[in-house]
């Protein structure tokens, strides 16, 4: 039998969200929180490397902004996500796009985030698989 990966109906029926989308949207949110819950603190500075699908529709569906309010500690149903990109920059955040349309990446809705405080680095690799769901 094929391995699952939503565990119940709950996955299948997605997360209380902002929209528009929940692999472009919610999933967008939880893997800048991981990425923000991971680091500890507010960056000065994030790189964004969208590939494929979430290279092609970031904008027309709100993955920017999700990313970003992620990285500063939004959830999913947060109403400031649609200021997010505001918001990081009142606060000092330098944000970084790197496009990849047409790149190998083995799923279309993948982030690459890399944040970036004094000398502390990390990057960090997720993918949205549905349903607001995702993995790191």
């Amino acid at each position: 039998m094929k391995n699952l990966k939503f565990q119940s109906v709950f996955d299948i029926i997605g997360p209380v969200m902002i929209g528009p989308s929940s692999s472009h949207t919610a999933g967008a949110v939880r893997i800048g929180k991981i990425v923000n819950s991971i680091f500890g603190e507010i960056p000065d500075s994030v790189t964004f490397h969208l590939y494929n699908s979430f290279a092609k529709t970031y904008r027309g569906h709100g993955t920017d902004k999700a990313l970003v309010a992620g990285i500063l500690g939004m959830d999913t149903d947060n109403p400031d996500i649609k200021n997010s990109l505001e918001i990081a920059h009142q606060k000092g955040v330098r944000i970084y796009w790197d496009i990849l349309k047409d790149s190998n990446a083995p799923h279309p809705n993948t982030a690459k985030i890399t944040v970036e405080k004094g000398d502390k680095t990390m990057s960090i690799t997720g993918v949205s698989i549905g349903g607001g769901n995702i993995e790191v």
